[in-house]
């Protein structure tokens, strides 16, 4: 089999859970083929590259092979290869997301109690 739809071939290669899934992110527009945004039925053969927009950075992926059976996760993975330009991107976007700071850090959860209104009142002037 040298040619098979993209909403099967994404799922055969265990990138959505279901067809269906596949399908609504194709199209949403996150899935483009060889450069074009793709449709349910665009076929793809091997060596096409596939953008699979589902988080961000999008991994960009090189088609090795062509399958129409959902196997185990091993087998999917050899039907293709992601490219270095997309490793590296996601492994410095992973890195930047440890880094960042906790954004609810500064948040304080509940109303505050008498001591915080009297440590409050120190400041206010009163």
């Amino acid at each position: 089999m040298d040619k098979l739809r993209i909403d099967k071939w994404l799922w055969a290669a265990r990138f959505y859970k279901t067809r269906s899934l596949a399908v609504q992110e194709i199209n949403k527009g996150r899935i483009v083929v060889n450069g074009q945004t793709a449709k349910p039925a665009r076929e793809v053969a091997t060596g096409d590259t596939v953008v699979v927009r589902k988080e961000d950075p999008a991994i960009i992926i090189t088609v090795k092979g062509i399958s129409n059976i959902r196997g185990p996760a091993p087998k999917a993975r050899e039907l293709y290869e992601e490219t270095a330009e997309s490793i590296a991107a996601r492994e410095k976007a992973a890195e930047m997301r440890r880094l960042a700071p906790e954004p609810s850090i500064d948040l304080r959860m509940g109303r505050p109690t008498k001591r915080d209104r009297r440590d409050l009142s120190r400041f206010r002037g009163k």
